[in-house]
């Protein structure tokens, strides 16, 4: 999942066990099953194994969207900004506008709208282990319920008029 969920990133196995919080020896196991199977693509360099995501194997894409929708930032940004005050979170720039279809780079972050009278401090506590979890920076924003149906700033104009997700409604 990591592989094809972060595919421009090649990782060394040790280093992915410590991300991932699983013993060497077991990723080490799945490693040599997914190698096989043409699912990853690894090369020695020193003592250090490294891995990546077999982008060309006809697996990946199917693969990745289906990673995507049950393991991805929609569903991470969904689980971890709940709470009290909150009426609505959207996912909007870069990330938003890849999920859409647009054409371009990988995004390096996820930028996420919190729509309500919330807890500063909770919001940034939910970007931080959301970026744990996905393993991207998530840049938070707030806004108030009028600012968002009301739009007179340009930040909730640009987001409104470009492709962004909408989440969670809480109404």
């Amino acid at each position: 999942m990591w592989l094809y969920l972060h595919p421009d990133t090649e990782f060394g196995v040790s280093d992915l066990a410590e991300r991932l919080d699983v013993p060497l020896s077991t990723l080490h196991r799945e490693v040599v099953r997914l190698d096989e199977a043409g699912l990853i693509v690894s090369r020695s360099l020193g003592r250090n194994r490294l891995i990546r995501a077999a982008l060309n194997n006809p697996a990946a894409n199917p693969l990745t969207q289906l990673l995507e929708v049950t393991f991805g930032p929609r569903v991470v940004i969904a689980d971890e900004f709940v709470f009290p005050g909150m009426k609505q979170v959207v996912i909007f720039g870069s990330w938003a506008a890849r999920y859409a279809g647009q054409a371009g780079p990988p995004p390096h972050d996820i930028d996420v709208l919190v729509i309500g009278k919330v807890n500063r401090a909770d919001v940034y506590e939910a970007a931080d282990r959301a970026a744990v979890r996905l393993g991207i920076e998530v840049n938070p924003v707030l806004r108030s319920v009028k600012q968002w149906a009301q739009p007179e700033d340009a930040l909730v104009k640009q987001i409104k008029a470009s492709a962004h997700l909408e989440l969670v409604t809480i109404f």
